[in-house]
């Protein structure tokens, strides 16, 4: 039964202070009803004997303390779900903006949900194709798995994301594969170039739009993943389909936690953020994964932009600790026009090794994956030394690898936002490559295979 107080005792900026409240709970909603009769919607932030503190999902001009009222609900946040959100666009709090119908839920769930448990865990170890080189070649991205993609700061980040949820897709089966696309505190012209972008390939037919603008206030920020994942967690363990989540940009987010946390008054931690941002992080990483009993699985792609570069700054780090694995974008690759500029020495995949190999990519994959680490990083050694000691102090070998690792950005690294590879045109373009270097140097590839791609 909703319960009405008119205890306003005080508004400051997004936070509403009521007092003698009794039985109101933790993140339970509410509604402010101004003397006009407009209605605003809060949540609860915190508990204090009978005083409860408030957050203002909306503008707080115009409330009188004096003659507005609040009603508290009784109810925590919820996602009503249905297999109808495929294909449909909804606002940071679940709300359809694409001019369609409501959705008519099969059910309402607590987007809070909760950290899949470990015990409940199976280990990831199917291969999910993106149709990008780097990654599937690479630093392969298995289901279940949560892979990030540090960028940074004027990157084309939103056009891998894109690329990605477009192309991403399980192989050999016929399982059920949707994608989950939040987009956090990003702009009018970027929701635009999202939506259309999937509308134009069809793949909006197997996607749930979730978007945060830059403008909405910072508390619908800090619900937008989570709805996201609560419709990931429906789709996969309900509907048994394979999700990819994909969370752009995770940055907004932590600064909407900053910003709430401001108000507050909390004591600040590293560069301002809060103590508990680890643990908020990793409510949301862990809700990914596969769970034993349940055919469907979420894997998890957080796209975060690290403030002036730094991998050090709070936030990559911290996301570096909970996830397995990051996808590095580099400015250098980019001012040479490398698109994407996926900087893959740095690049890690944790768990690349459960998710390929033969039945499941090709068996040349993981020889052929450490020959191109191997000749890339000698490579990039000789241009160096070559821009120091000039062409002349290079031996043939070393130029040879030189030549190599230009073409390796050219050609494997370098295929644009709208060409989709198979895995094996991938491998096969690897193999083009190492033909560059003497057979005698591929130290890293059995002879099976050598004999079996390289003369070919």
């Amino acid at each position: 039964m909703p319960r009405e107080y008119k205890t306003i005792e005080e508004v400051a900026g997004p936070l509403m202070l009521v007092r003698d409240v009794s039985g109101v709970t933790y993140n339970e909603l509410g509604e402010i009803e101004l003397e006009s009769g407009e209605k605003r919607r809060c949540k609860v932030l915190e508990i204090d004997g009978s005083n409860a503190l408030v957050q203002l999902f909306d503008s707080a001009t115009g409330i009188n303390p004096e003659t507005s009222k609040v009603r508290f609900s009784g109810r925590v946040m919820e996602l009503g779900v249905s297999a109808d959100m495929l294909s449909r666009v909804f606002d940071g709090l679940g709300r359809p903006i694409d001019n369609g119908p409501e959705i008519l839920p099969e059910k309402r769930m607590d987007i809070n949900g909760l950290p899949m448990n470990p015990a409940a865990r199976s280990y990831p170890q199917e291969f999910i194709q993106t149709g990008v080189s780097a990654i599937d070649g690479l630093n392969t991205l298995v289901r279940g798995q949560k892979l990030p993609i540090f960028s940074a700061s004027g990157l084309p980040h939103a056009q891998l994301a894109a690329q990605i949820a477009r192309q991403a897709r399980v192989r050999g089966t016929d399982e059920a594969f949707a994608v989950v696309f939040a987009a956090l505190g990003i702009t009018y012209e970027e929701a635009d170039y999202f939506i259309q972008s999937f509308r134009e390939t069809g793949a909006i037919d197997r996607t749930v739009l979730f978007i945060n603008l830059a403008n909405d206030p910072a508390v619908e920020r800090i619900a937008t993943p989570r709805m996201a994942l609560t419709a990931a967690e429906y789709l996969a363990f309900e509907q048994n389909m394979h999700v990819l989540v994909i969370m752009t940009d995770i940055t907004n987010y932590a600064d909407a936690l900053r910003e709430v946390s401001a108000a507050r008054k909390e004591v600040p931690s590293r560069r301002g953020y809060p103590g508990y941002m680890y643990t908020d992080l990793a409510t949301l990483y862990e809700r990914a994964g596969r769970q034993h009993g349940k055919t469907g699985s979420i894997t998890m792609i957080p796209i975060l932009t690290m403030p002036e570069d730094d991998k050090t700054h709070p936030i990559p780090d911290l996301t570096g600790y909970i996830t397995e694995g990051q996808i590095i974008l580099s400015r250098e690759l980019y001012r040479k026009n490398i698109a994407p500029p996926i900087d893959v020495l740095p690049s890690l995949s944790r768990l690349k090794d459960k998710g390929i190999g033969e039945g499941k990519t090709r068996a040349d994959h993981a020889d052929t994956m450490n020959q191109l680490f191997s000749a890339y990083a000698r490579g990039k050694d000789a241009k160096e030394l070559m821009v120091i000691l000039g062409e002349a102090a290079l031996t043939d070998i070393d130029k040879k690898y030189a030549k190599f690792a230009d073409a390796f950005e050219k050609e494997y690294v370098s295929q644009g936002y709208n060409v989709n590879r198979s895995i094996e045109e991938t491998l096969d373009i690897g193999w083009k490559l190492l033909r560059i270097l003497p057979r005698t140097e591929l130290k890293r590839i059995k002879d099976e295979y050598l004999d079996k791609y390289y003369e070919e």
